[in-house]
């Protein structure tokens, strides 16, 4: 006869292992999501994307290059198209995704950024039909359609309230989505061979070389030259919303697994929405809460489908 205590004992020590990658997965999404509340404060010192990220990226490059460096020791040396493929992803996913990620910011309030790029698990699975001809059932097509509807009802109502900057940003910050959507895609396969922390590690430091570069070669070297608010700000946005989250995010899905771990981001849009009020002075309206409440919906009807 089993020991009821033993397996009690058991039960207990697998929730509390739930409950703690659960948390690290919720802290983690939420300092994620803050960057774009960071952003907009940094944006009230009249400094551009450019000089933004290049901030940012300059603040985060040393704790990625300890990780590289780390890897690197330990780990059997990278073939020359690994190299190669780490190098275009972390162009196409840190670089580019967040320059047009924080270029749009410039435009559109912190909510409607965060709801926009949470559409990002519905564009792996629209790129995944066309280009890898996967199959998408009911269930998906009607996950996509509710967020989707979400996303454009909060869309439609800051147009009406920004005018056609709005739309500008709007349209820089899904392009942004879309090509974190096509590095995740791309990523799959490599990251099996290379590992995640490692190839993390390579990819940020190849965005942060080319944020940085970018900015010597678009902007004067005084521009270096700012209030040291603006450098408290820049610090925070490296290590809590940049740093932090992305191996507290990996620590979750090792955890708790990807997919709960992808439920417990969705907490991220939320969390932007009444951080921007709070610090920002963004109004929270009826028609935002209703857009996020349909965003979050059929982001979990994708997660308990990809869970199932």
């Amino acid at each position: 006869m089993p020991d009821a205590s033993y397996s009690n004992d058991d039960a207990l020590a697998a929730r509390k292992l739930l409950l703690a990658g659960l948390s690290i997965g919720v802290v983690g999404a939420i300092l994620f999501s803050a960057k774009a509340i960071v952003a907009k404060l940094i944006y009230r010192y009249q400094v551009d994307a450019v000089t933004l990220i290049a901030f940012r990226m300059l603040f985060s490059l040393p704790f990625f290059a300890v990780i590289a460096i780390w890897q690197a020791r330990q780990s059997t040396p990278l073939t020359g198209r690994e190299k190669i493929q780490i190098i275009v992803l972390g162009l196409l996913g840190y670089y580019l995704s967040s320059f047009l990620d924080f270029l749009g910011l410039q435009y559109i309030s912190a909510g409607l950024e965060r709801l926009i790029l949470f559409l990002t698990p519905s564009f792996v699975l629209l790129l995944s039909v066309f280009l890898m001809k996967r199959k998408i059932t009911m269930i998906e097509w009607s996950a996509l359609t509710i967020s989707y509807l979400g996303t454009v009802l909060v869309f439609v109502h800051d147009v009406r309230l920004g005018g056609d900057n709005v739309a500008l940003g709007g349209m820089l910050v899904l392009i942004s989505a879309i090509s974190y959507a096509v590095y995740l895609l791309a990523s799959g396969e490599l990251v099996k061979r290379v590992g995640s922390l490692r190839l993390v590690a390579y990819a940020m430091c190849v965005s942060s070389v080319a944020c940085i570069a970018q900015f010597f070669a678009l902007r004067p070297s005084s521009m270096l030259i700012q209030p040291v608010d603006l450098y408290w700000l820049s610090l925070v946005n490296a290590v809590f919303c940049t740093v932090l989250p992305v191996f507290m995010t990996m620590i979750a899905v090792q955890r708790i697994g990807a997919a709960t771990a992808s439920q417990a981001g969705m907490i991220g849009p939320v969390s932007t929405l009444f951080l921007g009020a709070m610090l920002l002075d963004e109004p929270i309206t009826g028609i935002q809460l209703a857009g996020t409440a349909l965003v979050l919906c059929g982001i979990y009807l994708l997660s308990r489908k990809k869970a199932a």
